[in-house]
């Protein structure tokens, strides 16, 4: 009797461990856990971790609201982690330049000269690239310690507030940000904004898929699908011209899958020269209707696939121009020139400037709402 009760309490001993170690050690995806939990300027940051039926798992950091990780199946059943990333809140830290996986505000992409007038005010922003004010400025919404509930083990909310001229903008903006993961292997993005005097808002994320599972490769065999008819030529500064090009007999088709690496490399075509690669925004044909299609990607080494859909008329595709193989990613990997692709929904770059394209203009009284969905499978 008292040989099997020790046996029982053996049991029960491991089993406490096990689930001690679940809860507080690692992810599904192998990133630890305490590597996270720190304090970044008096604020707790800490890594949230997203669950559905299928054993799919998103983590993601309230440091800049970043997707650290997503672990989804190929083909064959197996569990892969496609989000290039950091192991570590200090790595994070260390790569101020870096954006992966980022919340991006208060104005995703570029605004010439960082300058815009709204009801006859000029405002200057902060000037971070080619003179331009990228992704809201170094100080913007990726660097930010957003307040973070998670009300179930499927979903994350994000919010903070943005006070009245922070980097430039006009109005205190309230943001609220909900990742939600469902059993449909789908994570949805909502945003929501308001603010108490006119201004601009264009939010997005910076997520970095390699569809492989494997970041030392390249996406170049991934084939991309876009359901855009036009997009949105840039000068050699990567700045909009103001130009909505059509992409027929044009490099930039991607209206029936692709190879990302098919064309990348004709710098003969002058946008190609001018991004890179590819780093351009694309004018959806989708008008807004978010249950249609408006990217897909395919991996076909490992089968997985990404089907992209959102209310919003452009999404920016950069194919990964400026990884350079210098960047140490997780699990100590330097992640090499195009291995990864981001999929950016998000209304076009320096349409403050641009009358005649959607407006990103939100007022007292109105909300700004946008919705991005990633939606993951295998083929």
């Amino acid at each position: 009797m008292k040989k099997r009760l020790l046996i029982v309490c053996c049991a029960l001993c491991s089993l406490m461990a096990c689930n001690s170690k679940t809860d507080t050690g690692t992810t599904l995806s192998g990133l630890k856990k305490a590597d996270f939990d720190t304090t970044v300027s008096g604020k707790k940051v800490a890594l949230y971790e997203l669950k559905n039926k299928n054993g799919v798992e998103v983590a993601i950091t309230n440091y800049g609201g970043r997707i650290v990780s997503i672990w989804v199946p190929d083909r064959n059943g197996k569990f892969g982690d496609i989000m290039l990333a950091h192991s570590s809140i200090a790595d994070y830290i260390a790569d101020q330049g870096g954006n992966f996986g980022a919340l991006i505000g208060r104005y995703g992409n570029r605004i010439n000269q960082g300058r815009f007038i709204l009801d006859g005010q000029e405002y200057q922003l902060p000037q971070n690239n080619y003179g331009h004010c990228l992704h809201g400025g170094d100080t913007g919404f990726h660097h930010r310690i957003w307040d973070a509930t998670q009300p179930n083990a499927q979903t994350l909310v994000l919010s903070c507030v943005s006070p009245d001229g922070e980097a430039g903008f006009p109005g205190t903006l309230k943001t609220t940000v909900t990742y939600s993961l469902s059993d449909d292997n789908a994570l949805q993005i909502n945003y929501e904004a308001e603010t108490d005097k006119p201004t601009i808002v264009n939010l997005t994320n910076h997520a970095y898929f390699n569809l492989s599972g494997d970041g030392k490769t390249t996406i170049l065999d991934h084939q991309l699908t876009l359901n855009a008819d036009y997009y949105t030529p840039v000068d050699s500064t990567f700045m909009t011209t103001g130009e909505i090009a059509p992409v027929e007999g044009t490099p930039m088709d991607f209206r029936t899958a692709t190879a990302i690496g098919a064309r990348i490399d004709n710098y003969d075509f002058e946008q190609l020269k001018n991004g890179h690669g590819y780093d351009h925004n694309y004018v959806l044909n989708t008008q807004g209707d978010i249950s249609q299609v408006a990217a897909k990607v395919y991996d076909p080494k490992s089968g997985r696939t990404l089907e992209v859909y959102t209310n919003e008329p452009g999404i920016q595709f950069y194919a990964g121009n400026f990884l350079d193989g210098t960047v140490k990613g997780k699990h100590g990997i330097y992640y090499p020139l195009r291995s990864a692709l981001c999929l950016e929904t998000q209304h076009y770059p320096d349409s403050p400037n641009k009358a005649d394209w959607p407006s990103v203009v939100v007022r007292p009284g109105e909300k700004y709402h946008s919705t991005c969905i990633y939606k993951f499978g295998a083929e």
